[in-house]
């Protein structure tokens, strides 16, 4: 299968090792020192065991209508990143190409084939001007939910930190011949990828964390783990977590485990920072629309009223804001020990 890879990050770069080592014909779209890297030496993942795999027959361009027509593309940029990219994907595109979309939170295309009322509703959060509906049309998609956890440690090389499930649906629930053979794909590659028959349920699962922790880890520089032992921020999760459920039940959605138990799933991870305080803290744009944004106009839409989620949001963008004006980082540093 042709498989173009829209950014070789730590998600994209994982999936096209695996991808290209299980036969797949692999094209890294990407830029600058990962663009050179990958053409120099191929594309290095580092395994949780430590293992170490090359993927050295990959191609790797900037250029989209050099890739040319693909099979499959797979979108592995975060949510604010695709905008950026809308006018080039149809470049990708073949007769019966095929999209994975892999970002985090509420999805472009959420109200596609939804049906009541908002069918069809544009979710202006996440694509605000209709670009990346537009160039990207829906029915070309695939969604997907990326559980795995890894990270770019330097341009062309990934390390995987934990996870392999990549669940895959069609926007109307079908059991479809594309997204079969596309699991089959992944599933060959040492992936998971069950495919659901309601694909937005799952992405509501994993959101219902990311919308509550990823915001207040980046406001309070706080791991998973210490979240959710500190009363006060974990009575802010539960009850973020609380709205959100009353909009997603109002959406359809029901949720195949408690909060308190998403919850403990939380705690246990541990000590580990989110992936918007890795971004606050490394000076990159966060995911902010996409993961919080988005739920507070999905309240909007259904007439709920989400006042924790809003106090959240409004601050951490804000902080991203600031970061931006003052092309700033921000961290939590040791105060300097003075001499007695």
């Amino acid at each position: 299968m042709k498989i173009a890879i829209i950014g070789a990050g730590a998600i994209g770069g994982y999936v096209g090792v695996k991808l290209a080592l299980a036969g797949e014909d692999v094209t890294f779209i990407v830029r600058g020192a990962n663009l050179e890297a990958i053409r120099a030496n191929g594309m290095k993942l580092i395994m949780a065991d430590g293992s170490e795999h090359v993927a050295k027959k990959v191609r790797a361009t900037n250029n989209y209508a050099e890739a040319g027509a693909q099979d499959l593309v797979i979108l592995a940029m975060k949510a604010h990143q695709v905008e950026a990219v809308a006018n080039d994907v149809p470049k990708l595109f073949g007769p019966d190409t095929v999209v994975v979309t892999m970002q985090n939170g509420v999805p472009y295309w959420y109200f596609h084939q939804h049906g009541g009322e908002l069918a069809g509703s544009r979710v202006t959060s996440v694509d605000p001007t209709g670009i990346i509906g537009a160039n990207i049309p829906a029915e070309r998609v695939i969604g997907c939910v990326v559980y795995p956890a890894s990270e770019l440690i330097a341009p062309g090389v990934v390390r995987h930190v934990e996870g392999d499930r990549f669940p895959l649906g069609e926007l109307d629930g079908s059991s479809s011949e594309r997204v079969n053979r596309i699991a089959a794909c992944f599933t060959n590659a040492g992936f998971k990828s069950p495919v659901l028959d309601n694909i937005r349920s799952e992405i509501w699962l994993k959101l219902w964390g990311n919308l509550t922790f990823n915001p207040i880890s980046s406001l309070a520089h706080s791991t998973l783990e210490t979240i959710c032992q500190f009363p006060l921020t974990r009575e802010l999760a539960a009850a973020m977590m609380t709205e959100a459920q009353t909009v997603a039940n109002k959406l359809g959605i029901t949720f195949r485990v408690t909060l308190e138990k998403r919850i403990a799933g939380a705690e246990k991870v541990g000590k580990h920072k989110t992936s918007m305080l890795q971004d606050i803290e490394a000076g990159r744009a966060p995911e902010i629309d996409a993961l919080v944004g988005s739920v507070v106009e999905l309240g909007r839409l259904t007439q709920t009223p989400t006042p924790h989620i809003d106090t959240v949001y409004a601050l951490v963008k804000l902080l991203g804001k600031e970061m931006d004006e003052q092309r700033a980082n921000v961290r939590m540093l040791p105060m300097a020990t003075t001499a007695a």
